[in-house]
């Protein structure tokens, strides 16, 4: 039986500490279906949250079939927080299958 009086709460990921120091070069890989305005769509949701990112700089692979295309945005990492911010931007996006 556990002793329930020692579980300390668990911390949200906001709250524990980061592992990057800030300013950092941060890679994110987005994945999406190959489909007109996908990358323009990632540009636009990275610069809101990165206003300095150059998308020049974007980097893209199709898959071998061509189905679906990563996208890798590499960003000026300023705060925790808007790692994260991005992130949830990018996850919610209806475009967007996957962000690593």
């Amino acid at each position: 039986m556990t002793d329930i009086t020692n579980i300390t709460p668990a911390t949200t990921p906001s709250e524990q500490p980061s592992l990057l120091e800030f300013p950092c070069a941060f890679p994110i890989k987005i994945m999406g279906r190959t489909q007109m305005g996908f990358a323009q769509a990632v540009v636009d949701v990275v610069l809101k949250h990165a206003p300095d990112f150059d998308p020049a700089q974007l980097e893209m692979r199709a898959s071998k079939a061509g189905n679906w295309l990563s996208v890798t945005a590499t960003v000026n990492a300023t705060s925790r927080e808007q790692l994260d911010e991005l992130y949830r931007e990018l996850v919610g996006h209806p475009m967007v299958k996957m962000v690593l």
